[in-house]
């Protein structure tokens, strides 16, 4: 497999978990179905089965590498995965239980969504993550439904909860942190905000995303970091920073007739 292109790695590796027993389909995704990928970007494939799954297969493409159990994610959407490493290349497997897709992708085309806690995410995945991964993904093994547009329903139905999370977010900081002048809570509230209002606006504009990595840049919501930068453990230098994310947000969030903070 040395020296071999992107295109023959990716079509390898998913005809390798295709072979798995239980498995229906794989993608490829990241930034390497998208076109951004640097020269170590890892490779992120998701494997997607039906009923019963056992993700021991896993272990053909990898002796060493560590395989989770299905859940050991902690439930939910994105139930477990694998990390590898495969011709030297570093690659990420995730699971994907078709019938939750499919659910998923029902309840975000009438507009509905809940959103999950996951390790490394400032504010969790809402559960249409898992038809975001649809849309931008490449099959390379198997079939998989189509989706060639972001729901209506959910265009109207998104920016709102998030951009009133931020709101509300930032409304408990002011008392419970900002003015007994708690640095680390308040800077942690007025990130979640921000990640809360990047989400609303892509939502807004009906773009995909799959996750956080991105999410504050593609918003246009840089300037958090300035607010960030310089904060000082009194009480008005918090609620200093507060009032500058709120105004921040709400200019972000008026060119879709959202109200800010």
């Amino acid at each position: 497999m040395t020296d071999v292109s992107d295109e023959a790695f990716a079509a390898y590796v998913g005809q390798r978990l295709g072979e798995v027993p239980g498995v229906l389909a794989v993608t490829l995704g990241g930034s390497r179905a998208e076109g951004t990928s640097r020269a170590d970007s890892d490779w992120d494939f998701s494997l997607y089965y039906r009923g019963v799954f056992d993700p021991a297969g896993i272990r053909e493409l990898d002796r060493a590498g560590e395989v989770f159990p299905v859940g050991g994610w902690g439930g939910g959407v994105f139930n477990g995965g694998a990390w590898l490493t495969v011709d030297e290349r570093r690659v990420d497997v995730h699971y994907r239980d078709l019938d939750v897709v499919e659910y998923q992708l029902a309840e975000a085309r009438a507009g509905r969504f809940r959103i999950e806690r996951l390790l490394f995410h400032l504010v969790g995945i809402p559960t249409y993550l898992l038809a975001a991964e649809l849309a931008v993904r490449q099959v390379v093994y198997g079939r998989l439904p189509v989706v060639d547009e972001y729901p209506d329903a959910l265009r109207r139905s998104a920016p709102a909860r998030w951009v009133a999370d931020a709101g509300r977010t930032l409304g408990y900081a002011r008392t419970a942190y900002a003015a007994p002048a708690r640095v680390a809570e308040t800077a942690g509230a007025i990130a979640v905000a921000f990640a809360c209002t990047a989400h609303g606006v892509l939502a807004a504009r009906g773009e995909w995303i799959t996750n956080e990595k991105r999410l504050i840049d593609r918003a246009g919501l840089r300037q958090a970091d300035a607010v960030l930068t310089g904060l000082q453990a009194t009480s008005g230098s918090l609620i200093q920073a507060l009032d500058e994310a709120a105004a921040l947000i709400g200019a972000a969030v008026a060119p879709f007739g959202l109200a800010g903070p």
